[in-house]
């Protein structure tokens, strides 16, 4: 079976060497030759990967259709912001019966679409499933066990993907809820800064554990306002994803944070990173949604005032612990609603 992965960075990387140990044929597209983990003279994954051996047969191009030729599955691995783009020059070239698997996490920042609703608004007749989960890059090059969500409005789809995927190394279960696997995947990245934040200003393991509780409840007002539903949010792709970026220190988001709290401005974090930290451009699109929905996001909004609006950590900090007291289950109430497309 032959599959593309577009995505030449860790994320991508990772998933046309593991879909390679799966016996696939892969061809990995990127932009730039020399970002690829393909150059003639090394065995290993270099850069993206130098302590790991590169599996015979992985090629690499920047040839895009050349790449999604003949394809059974394309797999898209971009940053949220290049998605738009890598979709349209997709279009000429896309095979007819390709299936689409939808990797990437984010908003799209101009229009706070999901992503898998700026798949369909490009390819609207591609079949599409989105795959998330509580996963590192790191973790599935080196071969540890991790578990994902395959999502699509066909199950058909959904299953296909699990098949292909599924293996001893990562179980995959499926679901039919897009909008709230997509929704989990986005949101846990802002929140993730936030407990970065919390770790760089030395609150403690106290803090970290209430900010991550308490982000869920952001992530479940928010997520099911847009459309998703609340056994997922407590899933895989919400609970799950969130524990992970909020609490390792592979997390680029969690980095960004632990940078931000620790006093660094963010152009300084970002450049030691030298990586996409998706949180960073979602947290302002999050504040926007949240404001419009008129849904209660006190961590998220710190968050986006740390990054946007000049607001020092330590004062957003102490922001979030005055705030009036109230239930835990308090739950405010919604001024306006909007149904799920026309929301994001």
């Amino acid at each position: 079976m032959r599959w593309a992965v577009l995505g030449g960075g860790h994320w991508g990387t990772g998933l046309a060497v593991y879909l390679r140990r799966q016996g696939c044929a892969v061809q990995l597209w990127g932009r730039c030759a020399e970002r690829l983990p393909c150059q003639s003279a090394r065995a290993d994954l270099f850069p993206i990967f130098p302590q790991c051996a590169r599996p015979e047969g992985l090629c690499c191009t920047t040839d895009l259709a050349g790449a999604v030729h003949d394809c059974a599955g394309i797999v898209l691995a971009v940053p949220s912001h290049a998605l738009r783009d890598l979709l349209t020059r997709l279009r000429p070239c896309l095979p007819s019966s390709a299936l689409l698997v939808l990797a990437s996490k984010g908003l799209e920042t101009r229009s706070a679409l999901r992503l898998d609703q700026v798949v369909r608004e490009i390819l609207p007749g591609a079949p599409l499933v989105v795959l998330s989960g509580p996963s590192f890059a790191h973790d599935l090059v080196l071969g540890k066990p991790l578990a994902m969500t395959a999502a699509a409005a066909d199950m058909t789809h959904a299953r296909r993907v699990a098949e292909v995927f599924g293996s001893a190394q990562m179980r995959v279960y499926t679901s039919d809820d897009v909008a709230g696997v997509c929704l989990g995947g986005a949101i846990k990245n802002v929140l993730a800064i936030a407990a970065g934040i919390s770790d760089g200003l030395e609150n403690g393991d106290s803090a970290r554990a209430a900010l991550i509780t308490r982000g869920m409840a952001e992530l479940h007002r928010l997520g099911t306002a847009l459309g998703g539903r609340t056994e997922t949010f407590m899933g895989l792709t919400g609970a799950g994803d969130l524990i992970l970026t909020a609490s390792s220190n592979l997390s680029r988001n969690r980095r960004v944070g632990v940078g931000l709290g620790r006093g660094l401005d963010l152009e300084a974090v970002l450049g030691e990173i030298g990586e996409e930290a998706e949180g960073v451009r979602t947290a302002q699109t999050l504040f926007r949604l949240a404001q419009r929905l008129c849904v209660d996001m006190p961590i998220t909004e710190q968050v986006y005032r740390v990054l946007f609006a000049g607001a020092a950590p330590r004062a957003a900090s102490d922001v979030l612990m005055r705030r009036a007291l109230r239930s835990e289950l308090h739950v405010p109430v919604r001024q306006r609603g909007l149904d799920d497309e026309s929301a994001v």
